[in-house]
């Protein structure tokens, strides 16, 4: 009686064991399948995320029918910016040497910058167009194409603008505070010390120089020449004459064309549709990408908290 008992509990004890054992693997399972599921979702998710953010497929791949360019120039014109003569060159040469290419489409969208990056941009379009004489390029000015903006645009073969478009402000300029009055005010004393007279070329907390400023004027001149003659190169006989189109203002773009700083009005849309007859648009902009931006963003970040602790490389 005793062993027929013991083997009862032995039996019920191994079917326990055996059903603990195998709820304990379900719930393994159910566990594990859930972590996969949601690392798919997470996954997904994030792919998503950096698409949107344009940290993936920044870069266009180029259609296998024929197709307009298109490069984009937008904010300030500068070296450290996406608007620098490195990377709107990049997209340029990019854009001419593919085969599939029917015309290249620069839209504009920026209030000017650094006229030498300026400058860098302008003579690449100059020497890609010689390079590859079939291929029109277009300017397509949007909301403002002013003074370095202006300075690229007019390398294109045409111009083409919105007729609300605010367009020209052919100039130079050098500008800057003065400060002498108010450290007086405030009992300031300015000590400086240089090795060369005009080291403290046009210095903010010093009386001003007339002998600087005559220079500064000079290079200002001399400068506005330059940037006149590559308008008056790029644009030619369109110029209206007598006019204050070098004067540092600015027009419509109703007005542009009349003035001849512009030739029609026309979208990117409709330039490539229209005028280049290849609606198709392939996106050649160079853009940031995802180690650029994430190092750019924890830069700021860890700046940020840098200065909070108060370690500021004198820079507080």
């Amino acid at each position: 009686m005793a062993d027929s008992e013991n083997r009862n509990e032995d039996w019920e004890k191994q079917v326990l064991e055996k059903l603990a054992f195998s709820s304990l693997q379900e719930q393994r399972r159910a566990r594990q399948w859930g972590i996969f599921f949601k690392s798919l979702a997470f996954i997904y998710l994030f792919i998503l995320l950096f698409f949107g953010l344009g940290w993936l497929g920044g870069d266009e791949i180029s259609m296998s029918r024929k197709h307009t360019a298109l490069v984009e120039l937008r904010g300030v014109i500068s070296p450290d910016s996406l608007s620098s003569a490195d990377n709107i060159n990049a997209g340029l040469q990019q854009a001419f040497k593919d085969e599939k290419t029917q015309g290249v489409i620069l839209r504009i969208n920026s209030p000017g910058g650094s006229p030498v990056q300026a400058g860098y941009i302008n003579d690449e379009i100059r020497r890609l167009r010689a390079e590859y004489p079939e291929i029109p390029l277009y300017a397509v000015i949007e909301d403002v194409c002013a003074s370095g903006g202006y300075y690229v645009a007019a390398a294109a073969d045409r111009i083409y603008v919105d007729k609300a478009s605010i367009v020209g402000s052919i100039g130079v300029l050098m500008n800057g505070f003065g400060f002498t009055g108010a450290m007086e005010k405030l009992g300031v004393e300015r000590r400086l010390l240089t090795a060369g007279e005009n080291k403290a070329f046009l210095d903010p907390f010093s009386p001003t120089n007339a002998e600087q400023e005559k220079y500064a004027k000079k290079m200002l001149d001399d400068i506005h020449k330059q940037f006149i003659q590559v308008v008056q190169e790029g644009r030619g006989e369109r110029l209206k004459e007598g006019s204050e189109i070098f004067s540092g203002k600015v027009w419509t773009g109703q007005q542009s064309i009349e003035l001849g700083l512009a030739d029609a009005t026309g979208s990117a849309d409709y330039v490539a549709r229209e005028v280049i007859k290849a609606e198709t648009i392939v996106d050649y902009t160079t853009r940031e990408g995802f180690a650029e931006r994430f190092a750019r963003r924890f830069g700021a970040v860890t700046a940020e908290a840098l200065i909070d602790a108060g370690i500021g490389w004198g820079l507080r």
